[in-house]
C-alpha cells in the first residue's frame, strides 16, 4: 500500500466534495428521503477511487494512464497520471496524481471534473 500525500489543491477539493455530500445528506435526512443525493454519490465514488489508488495505482477499475497537460511538482522526469472516479458521465470526475516524492509514495495533485 502506497503512502498518499496531498497537495493543498487536492485537499481543498476533497474537503469541498466531502462538505457538499455531508450537507446534502443532512438535507435528505431532514426531508425524509432515503435515496442518496448526487453529491453523496460523487463523494463516495471519489473516496473509493482514492482507496483503490492507495492500495494499487494500477487497479484496472481506475483506468490509470499518463496525463500530459499537467506538470509534475517533482520535475519533468516524473509523469502525471489520471485515474477515473467516474465513467460515462457528463463532467466525470478524475483524480490526477504522480509518484513521489519518495519511494512508495504517491502525491494527489487534483480532484476535478474531466477537463
Amino acid at each position: 500500500m502506497a503512502t498518499v500525500r496531498w497537495t493543498l489543491t487536492a485537499r481543498r477539493q476533497y474537503d469541498e466534495l466531502q462538505a457538499s455530500a455531508h450537507k446534502a445528506g443532512q438535507t435528505r435526512t431532514m426531508a425524509g428521503k432515503s435515496k442518496s443525493s448526487r453529491q453523496e454519490g460523487l463523494f463516495k465514488q471519489v473516496r473509493k477511487t482514492l482507496l483503490l489508488l492507495a492500495d494499487n495505482p494500477r487497479h484496472p477499475g481506475l483506468q490509470t494512464h499518463p496525463y500530459h497537460s499537467l506538470e509534475s511538482p517533482f520535475g519533468p522526469q516524473t509523469k502525471v497520471f489520471e485515474a477515473y472516479a467516474q465513467h460515462r458521465t457528463t463532467g466525470a470526475y478524475r483524480v490526477f496524481w504522480c509518484y513521489g516524492p519518495g519511494a512508495g509514495e504517491i502525491t494527489l495533485l487534483a480532484i476535478t471534473p474531466h477537463p
